[in-house]
Parts: structure tokens; C-alpha cells; sequence
């Protein structure tokens, strides 16, 4: 954003909870942003509301016939192709599930830095995807806020903060709410209705992440995340419980230093973060006023109560093309229990039961990861249909 260059944006996802936050701090921030393409699923009315607003130069939806453009300027582009134009910035990937592995990947070959809210794609390639972060020097820019806040911890701390192998990071730490169901007594999950599931007492977030919320599954995944962003092992991350959803992870150096960064729950700090890198801009949202907090808690992770995150753990244990068959396993099967096909305690225990069907592959591509995701899913789903509530 030199020289009053604004930075252009590919938002893909633009029309879910994190897609229109990113446009909240374009919205806020015209002089720095400008949107050059949008895609979204199949909130067609929506997108078509921002192509209005925003006017990007290409967008892409499930049924491109539906999309409206002023004056015909608008080029209906499938995403690959509007990532190949090169005439933008930065992609930011603000997709849910397995959609924008490809495209990642893509801008990650052109030498583009990725700003990634997507969890999924790293757990299921995040190896794949870092190799060619370090083959073309693109960086995966988290907006998770939790990785966001390890990020913002480490400048000035090490040289190059993606790569904390053999610096002087003794581990991170993530932070976890516990999700909405933090309070139950373990005899009530099997009791659970998605309306309770989705009440997430801190954030305000699509569905299938406050899902994975309350079964911690979000955290295993950003303990995939942790490792391939920053290039540290798995046994150096750890996870702690924090209620209040303040401090939003921590870096502990070799000396006993410990560095924080806290804000309140409010994605909008590290999406304008991640996408002003560099620079660092006002903002206009609520800012962290301490003394009107008051108490801040930390305890440990209790031991059963959260079989998905042990799940994930597993996943990372035995590597190879399983962390896929995890990341999709889990999407369906949050579906599932979403439309009231299974039940909050047969979660884990479908994804657990596809993930012993799967034989692992020594050697993998993306074609490969796309091969296993799709088994999974259809495994999932023929699984989950004769689950007997």
C-alpha cells in the first residue's frame, strides 16, 4: 500500500461470517482496499449485493448464470482463472471445508501470499501447501485469530517468524474457549440440540465452526495449523483453556518469556491485520479496555472430555494422508448432526470409524488429498445414514 497504491483483494468466500468481515474493514478502509474478485457458494442474492457495492472486476458462484453485473463489465470467471490473472494482490481464502485447497495452492505456485481463514485446507495439505510456500518464498498470512496473534507475537522475535524451528520459541500456545458447551456435565452431549451447540459464548461465527467449537475439534485443527504455518513441531504446541476469549495465544521463548496478544472477540482486528501487513491501521471497532475485563482464567485442557481434539491429535501422530480423511469426516459429519441426522456424541465416534477405514498413502499429491476427501465424504455419509439414534 505504497505510494497510495490501494492493495487488490480475491476474496473467496465473501458471503460467509469471516467473507463479510473482510468486507466490513475494505468497507472501512476505501483508500487501502479494492476489491478485484468475489466467489461465494450459493447466497447468490448476497454476492450480487456486493458485486453492487464493491464492483470487483470478476466473481464466481455455484450457478455463475445468476450473477449480475453493471453494465456488462463484470467477467464471470471460475476461480482458478481469476486467481491466474495475477492482476491483484493478495487472495484471501475465507472459504469452510476442503473449497479453496486448489486455489491456495495456485497462488502459493505464483508466488503470492495467501491471507488464509481457512483451517481445513492446511489439516488436510498443509505439508503440500508449505513446500510450496518455501519453493516460490509466498507466505499463508494467518487470519485465524489465534494464529494471527502467534504471528503478531513473533516480529521482532525471529528473523523469518514461518519458519521457529531452532530459534529461540520454546512452544506456542493456544488458547480455547471450551465452546458452548463447556459447562455441561458429559452424561447431557447425547442430549445436545444444534440450537445449543451454535451458542457459542464468546464469538459470533458460522455454524460449522461453533460446531467445532463445542467438540474442540477447531482447536486440533489449528494445532495442524500452528505446525505448517510456523514451521514448528507438533510437540512444541500446547493448548490451554481460557473462558474469556481475551488473550488470543501466547509464544513462551527459551529464557521463560512469555508474549501475549490479547483483544477482544472480534475478527475484524486480525483480518485488517492480516491483510494491511505491514502496515497497521486504525481501527474503528471496540478496543480492549482492561479494568471493564476484569479476571482473566487459564486452566488445563480436560483429559476425555473432548474426543475430537483427541481425535485431531491422533491425526497428527499418524500424518500421511489422514489429517484429510479427518478434515472431511468431520465436515459431513457436522452436517449430520446440523440436519438432525446424529446425534452431538456421534460425532467423533463417525469420525473416528472412517478414519479406521482408511489406508494411507506413503506418497501424495493434491490430486491425492481430492481422492481421499471425496472417499471420505462419501464414507461419511453412507456411515452416518445408518447411524441409529
Amino acid at each position: 500500500m505504497k505510494n497510495g497504491h490501494r492493495r487488490r483483494l480475491i476474496l473467496l468466500g465473501s458471503t460467509g461470517s469471516i467473507g463479510r468481515q473482510v468486507l466490513d474493514v475494505v468497507r472501512g478502509n476505501p483508500d487501502k482496499f479494492e476489491i478485484v474478485g468475489l466467489s461465494a457458494g450459493d447466497n447468490v442474492k448476497l454476492l450480487n449485493q456486493q458485486i453492487s457495492e464493491f464492483t470487483p472486476r470478476y466473481a464466481w458462484c455455484n450457478d455463475p448464470n445468476l450473477l449480475s453485473g453493471d453494465g456488462g463489465e463484470l467477467q464471470v470467471l471460475p476461480i482458478d482463472q481469476m486467481i491466474s490473472t495475477e492482476e491483484y494482490d493478495l487472495p484471501v481464502v475465507a472459504t469452510v471445508g476442503s473449497v479453496g485447497l486448489r486455489s491456495s495452492a495456485l497462488a502459493l505456485s505464483l508466488g503470492k501470499d495467501v491471507a488464509l481463514a481457512n483451517k481445513e485446507v492446511i489439516v488436510m495439505a498443509g505439508n503440500l501447501l508449505r513446500e510450496l510456500s518455501e519453493k516460490t518464498g509466498a507466505r499463508m498470512l494467518p487470519i485465524d485469530s489465534e494464529h494471527n496473534a502467534i504471528w503478531q507475537c513473533l516480529q521482532g522475535e525471529t528473523e523469518n517468524w514461518w519458519d521457529c524451528a531452532n530459534t529461540a520459541v520454546r512452544r506456542l500456545i493456544l488458547t480455547a474457549s471450551g465452546g458452548a458447551l463447556r459447562d455441561l456435565d458429559p452424561s447431557q452431549l447425547s442430549a445436545v440440540t444444534p440450537e445449543q451447540a451454535l451458542k457459542h459464548p464468546t464469538w459470533d461465527m458460522g455454524k460449522k465452526i461453533t460446531v467445532d467449537c463445542a467438540t474442540l475439534m477447531n482447536k486440533g485443527f489449528e494445532v495442524f495449523e500452528a505446525r505448517w504455518l510456523f514451521g514448528i513441531p507438533f510437540d512444541q504446541i500446547d493448548v490451554i483453556i481460557h473462558r474469556e476469549s481475551i488473550v488470543h495465544s501466547l509464544v513462551e521463548f527459551v529464557d521463560g518469556t512469555v508474549k501475549a496478544q490479547l483483544g477482544l472477540p472480534d475478527m475484524r482486528q486480525p483480518i485488517q491485520y492480516a491483510i494491511a501487513y505491514p502496515e497497521r491501521l486504525s481501527n474503528p471497532a471496540e478496543h480492549l479496555e482492561l479494568e471493564k475485563v476484569g479476571g482473566l482464567t487459564f486452566g488445563p485442557l480436560p483429559k476425555g472430555r473432548y474426543p475430537c481434539f483427541e481425535l485431531a491429535l491422533e491425526a497428527t501422530a499418524i500424518g500421511s494422508t489422514i489429517p484429510a480423511v479427518l478434515s472431511a469426516a468431520d465436515e459431513i459429519a457436522v452436517e449430520l448432526f446440523l440436519a438432525g441426522r446424529i446425534r452431538f456424541d456421534q460425532i467423533h465416534q463417525l469420525i473416528e470409524e472412517v478414519m479406521s477405514r482408511h489406508r494411507t498413502l506413503d506418497e501424495f499429491d493434491i490430486n491425492d488429498i481430492d481422492e481421499v476427501d471425496g472417499w471420505a465424504r462419501e464414507e461419511t455419509h453412507r456411515l452416518g445414514s445408518a447411524v441409529l439414534r
